[in-house]
């Protein structure tokens, strides 16, 4: 079992995840999944080295790819192939923006034939839309921060994404509302390369238990400020 073949364990870090990553005035990253990468790296003994990416797709890639040792995702059953996941260590909430004009008023009223949804390629949101989803179209903006900068610009009718990083947006600019409710739970869990083996993938899992259940999950999050997400319960 060897997490860092390279001397050093690379983590795979998303700055399109605001919850759990953002970046840093020194060029890097941080947040909760980085503090979970330097305390996996403390306990292997080895240094730490952030791939620091902007999309959820190039994070899945490098782990696949093994140019990164470990990732943190969204689970979902399309990452598997390459990938094997953690139980989750933080539920996130996904939920849909609208113009305060709309006519869109639930989150059963979105899948509509005329409908053109909002969401950042690659995101869990993607891959769950585009299961869930029989009649709207999706339209997919380059990342997941650009969700409603595109939603604006194509005058399109619903942005999905991360219900704090639509909050936020809907504060900036006026005019725009959330929907009540989610339409998703998104499962954020840690990852390791399924060509490590099982013994890797244990380990990993295990770790990600000892945080979760001795608070150091939940102090991570009270320690970035980050609200509407939850520790998930033991795996």
């Amino acid at each position: 079992m060897n997490f860092a073949p390279g001397g050093k364990l690379r983590a795979a870090i998303n700055l399109g995840n605001p919850i759990l990553a953002h970046a840093a005035g020194d060029g890097g990253a941080g947040g909760v999944s980085v503090d979970l990468a330097r305390e996996f790296a403390r306990r292997l003994g080895v240094d730490l080295e952030l791939v620091v990416v902007d999309t959820a797709g190039k994070s899945v890639d490098a782990v696949a790819t093994e140019r990164a040792d470990i990732g943190f995702f969204a689970i979902d059953p399309a990452r598997g192939a390459a990938i094997a996941f953690t139980a989750p260590y933080v539920l996130i909430e996904g939920s849909y923006l609208v113009k305060a004009e709309s006519p869109i008023r639930a989150n059963e009223d979105v899948d509509r034939a005329a409908h053109r949804v909002v969401v950042g390629k690659g995101s869990a949101y993607d891959l769950f839309l585009t299961r869930e989803l029989r009649q709207a179209q999706i339209v997919r903006a380059p990342s997941s921060p650009a969700v409603v900068p595109t939603f604006l610009e194509l005058d399109a009718d619903v942005a999905a994404g991360v219900r704090q990083q639509l909050e936020a947006d809907a504060r900036d600019r006026p005019g725009l509302r959330l929907l009540d409710g989610r339409f998703m739970v998104i499962r954020q869990a840690m990852g390791v390369p399924k060509s490590r083996g099982e013994h890797a993938a244990a380990a990993l899992a295990a770790f990600v238990e000892e945080m979760k259940a001795g608070g150091f999950v939940a102090d991570a999050l009270r320690r970035h400020g980050i609200e509407g997400a939850s520790v998930a319960p033991a795996g």
